[in-house]
């Protein structure tokens, strides 16, 4: 019986010194996010990706004001009719209609920051 117990005890022991082996999963981001140097995760709101610049390197303009992440950028836009139809973007940042307006964009980044943005690595 001694036997018995001695053996169920080693079994529970042995189950429970290799249960506390823990395995650290990696944190999956989703499509398009990125890891500020501060460890906060930035993603669009569609899942664009971002610099912490504040460039939207996606769509190649200023984060704060593209209409392709933010909802609530958009909706200013629409609602001072400055808004693309054909392509559901700001008519201002709509680069198919008027490519030239990507020069723009890109001058506004290089005018704030002294230098040209980032590009988009995909």
């Amino acid at each position: 019986m001694r036997r018995f117990i001695f053996v169920v005890m080693l079994s529970f022991s042995a189950a429970f010194i290799g249960c506390n082996k823990t395995t650290e999963q990696p944190q999956t981001l989703p499509a398009g996010a990125h890891v500020h140097a501060d460890g906060t995760v930035h993603v669009g709101d569609h899942g664009a990706v971002h610099d912490v610049d504040g460039w939207c390197v996606e769509h190649e303009v200023m984060e704060k004001i593209c209409s392709l992440c933010s909802s609530k950028a958009a909706a200013e836009f629409k609602k001072n009719g400055d808004w693309c139809k054909e392509h559901d973007r700001a008519e201002s940042q709509c680069f198919i209609c008027d490519p030239s307006r990507k020069e723009k964009s890109i001058a506004q980044y290089e005018a704030q920051y002294g230098k040209k943005p980032p590009k988009n690595p995909q």
